[in-house]
């Protein structure tokens, strides 16, 4: 196979896994550090009211894909009353009805958000509205003030913004008074502006929201204005005249119609109330991507049960200690015992501690070693002897369990979780490296193999990569397309040239 199959090969691995990765993180908002917390909210409306004798109905508008919010989870109560979800025009709505109801009704809407910017704007074809029929003198009034304005400003959005100055300075002109007297509610004062833009045949529309802080109490909803440009809707803050959408404003309705309608019941009072929280950044991004798309989280790892999902924590990381042996064998010229024998030691490290497991793991394996010798000298067959100094290991480690309890030494009682066949094989084989090419060759090789285990034990309880590797495992793919490359190398080793350099010296002066 050419070298370029490879290299193309490698490269599309590396560029799939880290697309992915970006993916995950810029666009489902998995986060990259293992405990980061994100904001939640709990938002909560109160609808209160006197019911009539007859039938009541009660219709709320609700929010529906927020820009810059993904809505978590809703919660309706209202005892005793149907309830009828409707979405009409790109704009969601709840009814309430009862057939009889005594004394005061209090029903709750309440919706659990989090921050989601992979929507960051609200669409909808623009539309001029019907211009309004004022008579005298609130026609003349209503014409000065557009003239004013227009002399003002340079473009839409520079005269929905002077429009909006007008009507909310302390002392406005008297024109401007004259037209407000009869809307004196904040509401009514943005239908006035949605009105009078539409002289101009302006596009103008009203939402609804408020703005979510870090503190908890009652919200005030308030509106606030849009006016399209041509191309663009541009939102405007009809408290200060500013245009831009605020990051943290969370829109509850951008309908027309209005926000609370209880049937022949004007004094029906709203109410809303935010509580803010901070949750587990993973917790919220999988509950975001179940709204969002649920097929993402039903073929994932975040789908397996806690205890599996426990089990992979530890399995994914297996390539990465498999690399890290792949690095110090073929590029530095460390020589082990086996090939995935250290990556299997370090899974025991990962129980224990490097260092305590060290001591552990040389402990055992040369009191296994003198007793392997011992059973040389019995002449025994290979399963055998195998099975001996399996029976054997097994009762060291057994030993070594109950001293440490009684010595309250917790991280002896982990020893329990090393692998028992590996250790049995590894004394096998240190023997008979042992009788072969020498005791130093053998202890060359152990010493390799703890180094190797170390290291890569050191590596896989790093707490940052371990969330990485779970939350993104496609970071593997990476991984593999570096392997793939470094299976090509077949250059000197770190070890090699310090073994070669005097050679190299008598060489090199020529």
């Amino acid at each position: 196979m050419k070298k370029t199959h490879l290299y193309l090969l490698a490269l599309a691995l590396v560029l799939t896994g880290i697309g992915a990765v970006v993916y995950k993180w810029k666009v489902l908002n998995f986060p990259l550090q293992p405990v980061t917390e994100v904001d939640v909210w709990t938002i909560q409306a109160r609808i209160e009211y006197q019911p009539r004798r007859l039938p009541n109905t009660v219709t709320l508008q609700l929010p529906s894909d927020p820009p810059g919010f993904s809505i978590l989870d809703e919660r309706f109560v209202a005892n005793n009353y149907s309830r009828l979800e409707e979405s009409r025009g790109g704009h969601r709505e709840v009814q309430w009805a009862i057939r009889r109801a005594r004394g005061k009704q209090v029903l709750y809407y309440r919706a659990t958000v989090v921050r989601n910017t992979e929507s960051m704007m609200l669409g909808g074809r623009p539309k001029p509205g019907d211009p309004p029929v004022l008579e005298e003198p609130f026609s003349s009034a209503a014409q000065t003030v557009l003239n004013q304005v227009r002399e003002r400003s340079a473009d839409i959005a520079t005269f929905a913004q002077e429009l909006v100055r007008r009507f909310y300075v302390e002392t406005p002109s008297q024109e401007v008074s004259l037209l407000l007297d009869s809307r004196p509610t904040a509401e009514g004062r943005a239908q006035l502006l949605a009105e009078l833009l539409a002289w101009r045949n302006i596009p103008a529309r009203i939402l609804h929201g408020f703005l979510l802080g870090e503190g908890s109490g009652e919200a005030e909803m308030r509106p606030w204005l849009q006016v399209h440009n041509g191309s663009e809707w541009i939102t405007i803050d009809l408290a200060t005249a500013a245009d831009g959408w605020p990051p943290n404003l969370f829109l509850w309705s951008a309908s027309p119609a209005p926000l609370l309608v209880v049937d022949d019941n004007p004094n029906a009072k709203i109410s809303f109330t935010v509580s803010h929280n901070l949750a587990d950044a993973l917790a919220m991004a999988e509950r975001r991507l179940e709204v969002q798309n649920e097929n993402l989280v039903r073929y994932s790892l975040l789908s397996l049960p806690l205890q599996t999902q426990q089990v992979y924590q530890v399995l994914l990381l297996v390539p990465v200690g498999a690399f890290i042996m792949l690095l110090l064998r073929n590029l530095v010229g460390i020589k082990t015992y086996g090939t995935f024998m250290p990556v299997l030691v370090a899974l025991a490290f990962r129980d224990t501690g490097v260092i305590a497991g060290v001591i552990l793991f040389i402990s055992v394996v040369g009191t296994g070693l003198l007793v392997r010798f011992y059973l040389e000298r019995l002449r025994l067959l290979l399963v055998p002897r195998l099975t001996a100094v399996l029976t054997v290991v097994v009762l060291l480690m057994a030993a070594v369990s109950v001293i440490s309890n009684r010595l309250d030494i917790e991280v002896g009682l982990s020893i329990a979780l090393f692998p028992m066949v590996i250790m049995a094989m590894t004394i096998e084989r240190m023997s008979v490296t042992w009788e072969e090419r020498g005791g130093g060759a053998a202890v060359r090789e152990a010493l390799g193999t703890l180094l190797v285990a170390a290291l890569a034990a050191l590596v896989m309880t790093w707490d940052l990569l371990e969330h990485l590797i779970f939350v993104f495992p496609e970071l593997l793919l990476v991984l593999l397309g570096i392997t793939l490359l470094l299976g090509r190398y077949s250059g000197y080793r770190l070890t090699e040239l310090f073994r070669f350099r005097a050679l190299a010296r008598e060489a090199g002066p020529g």
